[in-house]
């Protein structure tokens, strides 16, 4: 039995996809069981479980081969990460008590910055999981090309607007499809001690080359325009964030290079999704 939490996102749901069809017992782990009961009819548990709640988590997490953890993400952090904290902390200590047979954990890229940026409530993550006395691996996994649902409407237009720059230079970017399945095979895999996988898209995408996925799968032509740095901050606060600088540190860590994979990505694993296929799915499911 494998539990999986942040099975409703689409990283969660693609691990317990994968383990479904390799014939796999899964364990749903939900935070209210109505959102369980989708998985319920393919044939999971359901353990009903807030990710602040130690004791439900590590119901929840007992007697499984191994467990799948996502923390929740908080794009607006309060200043030294006290929302993420809060799930690491407990994440932690439910491991610790139910003592499954192995974790992973989804990580990501830049979780080895040092640099002050958004990602390092990830390596804190890592720092808190990595003295578990079980098995763990953290997967590193690129930039979600998903993230690029937010640019539909305005690709539509003919007009993405970019933070990643310059737009010719391509950054790792992955599938979430892609991320699932590599979770779901780590899951099966046998391992000691803590290991970091690294994970990223078959070839990495620059702004110019989303902005052509978008006009493939659109069928109308699109480009991509540069957000000035200068203009960054209050774009953001007017979206309503309190404290974007650590949003804004990140792409910087993107755009100057200092978050990257070892090596560029050598020694990554590689998805099979193109960013031609995830955007054209992302279309597709806008206008279903």
């Amino acid at each position: 039995m494998f539990a999986i939490t942040g099975i409703t996102g689409k990283v969660g749901a693609a691990v317990a996809r994968s383990l479904l069809s390799a014939d796999q017992s899964v364990r749903a782990v939900v935070r209210d069981r109505s959102k369980g009961t989708a998985w319920a009819q393919l044939g999971c548990d359901i353990a009903v479980a807030d990710q602040s709640d130690t004791k439900a988590l590590a119901a929840a997490f007992e007697g499984t081969t191994g467990v799948f953890v996502v923390v929740p993400p908080v794009f607006d952090p309060a200043p030294g990460f006290p929302e993420a904290m809060g799930f690491i902390n407990s994440l932690r200590a439910a491991l610790a008590s139910a003592k499954p047979a192995k974790v992973v954990a989804l990580s990501t890229i830049g979780a080895d910055a040092p640099q002050p940026n958004l990602l390092n409530a990830l390596s804190r993550m890592e720092e808190a999981l990595g003295n578990l006395p079980m098995p763990v691996t953290f997967l590193r996994a690129a930039w979600f090309m998903e993230n690029a649902a937010w640019d539909i409407a305005s690709a539509k237009s003919g007009l993405i607007q970019s933070y990643l720059q310059p737009l010719d230079r391509p950054v790792p970017m992955v599938s979430a499809d892609d991320v699932g399945r590599t979770g779901a095979a780590l899951l099966q895999e046998r391992w000691e001690g803590k290991r970091v996988v690294e994970l990223e898209g078959p070839q990495r995408v620059s702004p110019d080359a989303l902005a052509a996925a978008f006009a493939k799968a659109l069928g109308t032509p699109v480009r991509a325009e540069i957000v000035q740095r200068n203009r960054w901050e209050s774009i953001f606060r007017a979206q309503g964030m309190k404290n974007p600088t650590p949003r804004m540190q990140m792409v910087d860590g993107f755009n100057a290079g200092w978050i990257d994979f070892p090596d560029r990505g050598a020694h990554a694993r590689k998805g099979s999704i193109s960013i031609d296929q995830a955007i054209a799915t992302l279309v597709q499911r806008e206008h279903a």
